[in-house]
């Protein structure tokens, strides 16, 4: 098992050019914060305005002081807000020095900068440098220059730091990808290059240096006479969504009535439908875009209480399959924001039967199989114990049985998330027959009740499909004491076997294995006895009578040897031959 864990990789290259002037008033930096640090990547871009020594001194300062600050502050606060009020002192020093020293009168600056933490891009921008982003090879602009209307050509621009004694940043939050290519520049640079033109230098995907490079040389060429700089930083990998990146993700989906075979849908042809149930329908699709077949999962929000609460499903989902990686729990597709247009969930085809399908034909699960996929069962579960989540769902419908060999636990909609732990508002979560008695009293989901649901869904791949206590009605609390034995179902089982099972299914939670990892242990050891395995019989208990006509005979041929000999029979001796015969 690995929760995944993976921390934002990127590469940054930089260059810059003085040009025609005197000196180079842009400055600009970046840092990677270290691995055991949550603050992700911090950039900034400047370019001084004003007096020649001030521009430069407000530019660096400002970048500095920004980069500094919000790599101080706790990494519990938000960006906006602790780059925000960086930005407010910033702007309060540089103005009042540039009130109160003749060197560095009027000294100010315009300024880019974004902070990339999780999977969110913070962008923080005043003046005429720019951000841009490169993705899926199309070039996009994500600031505004802040220049009087119809004097976009002109060097007068409306705000800055320093200006004035309250500042104000335009503030966005934007989403990032893997292979994101972003670009923080000077006017310098696309005072002289197109926005094609930049696409076009950005899109040849050289190394970062190299790309900032060739960005700075060709406004060279083209007569650029200002200070040019270019930072530029390629996204390779970033951390796992959380709850709250893919709450708002969704959130802005719109939720369709559910489609029918044949539709088209964001470039998915549904070719055949899996299942249709009270929640959601379910299709195999082939991707247009790249060769495979995919499972869609559009939600039935006519079914849910709450539109909410369908949406919460889809997060459950989601967040569980990027987060938790493991070789026997099903993943998710994640789709590129603009491909996907409503609300459902994408994930790879499994070519399989589901455990449900597999109890219905014959042979019947026998004990080799059967404990091959309980193993890994509870092996998948624990996997998800560890991470703080609970399924809540665990049944044979839910689990698919590969052709290799291998399964995958499906269906997390009704987990039980440790950072989004209101209800979902269907009472009780889970499949009634399923249900441990403490869901039924208001318990909304733990370790013990997974258990529980486990422990059912491996008596039925044992007793042929039944129930350990029958089937309950819906939202009816069962009255349990002891399962159906199953050995009585299975004589070829063991009795370590059924102790197991009763275990998993006691009715009271303190009773049961504390997580999936424990119950593995248990099955694979095969050495867990809560009631006594059967004992051989004695001969002398399984053939009585032949005993005693065997014992008579042999006495009688003693008592001749021992009547013959002259040797004197003893209680001890009749004692020890009994024993023997035993």
């Amino acid at each position: 098992m690995a929760v995944a864990t993976t921390r934002l990789k990127a590469a940054i290259g930089y260059s810059s050019h003085i040009g025609r002037r005197n000196d180079n008033q842009d400055f600009a930096a970046a840092c990677l914060a270290d691995a055991r640090s949550h603050h992700g990547l911090v950039a900034a871009v400047a370019d001084g305005v004003g007096s020649r020594k001030g521009g430069r001194v407000a530019a660096e300062l400002a970048v500095r002081s920004f980069i500094d600050d919000y790599l101080s502050q706790s990494e519990a606060l938000s960006p906006q807000k602790t780059a925000g009020r960086a930005l407010e002192s910033i702007n309060h020093w540089i103005h009042l020095q540039g009130i109160k020293d003749e060197n560095l009168k009027g000294m100010a600056c315009v300024f880019t900068g974004i902070v990339i933490k999780g999977r969110r891009l913070h962008s923080f921008h005043i003046g005429d440098t720019r951000l841009y982003r490169l993705r899926e090879g199309a070039i996009g602009l994500l600031t505004r220059d802040h220049k009087p209307d119809g004097a976009e050509a002109s060097n007068f621009i409306t705000r800055a730091i320093g200006f004035d004694e309250a500042v104000r940043i335009d503030y966005r939050v934007h989403d990032v990808m893997p292979h994101d290519r972003l670009l923080l520049c000077s006017d310098g640079v696309h005072g002289k290059l197109n926005d094609t033109q930049i696409g076009n230098i950005l899109a040849q995907r050289l190394s970062p240096d190299e790309t900032a490079k060739k960005l700075i040389d060709l406004a060279m060429e083209l007569g650029g006479d200002d200070n040019t700089t270019a930072l530029i930083i390629d996204i390779f990998e970033l951390p796992p969504a959380t709850v709250k990146d893919l709450d708002a993700f969704i959130s802005r989906l719109p939720m369709r009535d559910p489609p029918e075979v044949g539709e088209e849908i964001d470039g998915f042809k549904l070719e055949a439908m899996l299942s249709d149930g009270i929640y959601s329908r379910v299709f195999r699709a082939r991707d247009l875009n790249e060769p495979r077949t995919v499972i869609l999962k559009f939600p039935k929000p006519h079914n849910l209480q709450a539109d909410t609460s369908a949406r919460q499903a889809f997060v459950r989902e989601t967040w569980v399959a990027s987060r938790v990686q493991h070789i026997w729990i099903g993943s998710v597709l994640l789709l590129p924001p603009k491909r996907q247009t409503c609300l459902y969930v994408a994930q790879p085809y499994y070519e399989g039967e589901t455990l449900e399908k597999r109890l219905s034909r014959k042979p019947v699960v026998s004990l080799t199989e059967g404990l091959d996929i309980a193993i890994k069962l509870a092996k998948a579960l624990g996997s998800l114990h560890r991470a703080g989540v609970i399924h809540r769902d665990v049944k044979p419908d839910n689990i698919i049985l590969l052709r290799d060999g291998g399964l995958k636990l499906l269906d997390l909609g009704f987990a039980r998330l440790p950072l989004l732990d209101q209800p979902i508002g269907i009472i009780p979560p889970g499949t009634a027959n399923y249900m441990s008695p403490e869901m039924f009293d208001g318990e909304w989901g733990n370790e013990q009740s997974d258990i529980f649901a486990l422990g059912v869904t491996i008596y039925r791949m044992f007793s042929g499909g039944a129930f350990p206590y029958g089937e309950s009605e819906p939202f009816t609390k069962p009255n349990l004491t002891r399962p159906d034995s199953l050995l009585k179902k299975r004589k070829d089982l063991p009795a370590w076997l059924e102790s197991l099972i009763v275990q998993a299914l006691a009715p009271d939670a303190t009773e049961r294995f504390q997580d999936g990892f424990e119950m593995a242990f248990k099955l694979e050891s095969g050495a867990y006895a809560a009631a006594p395995t059967s004992i051989k019989k004695r001969y002398f208990e399984r053939f009585p009578q032949r005993f005693w006509q065997l014992t008579t005979l042999i006495l009688f041929i003693v008592l001749l040897l021992v009547l013959g000999s002259g040797l004197q029979i003893t209680p001890e001796l009749m004692r020890g031959l009994l024993d023997r015969l035993g």
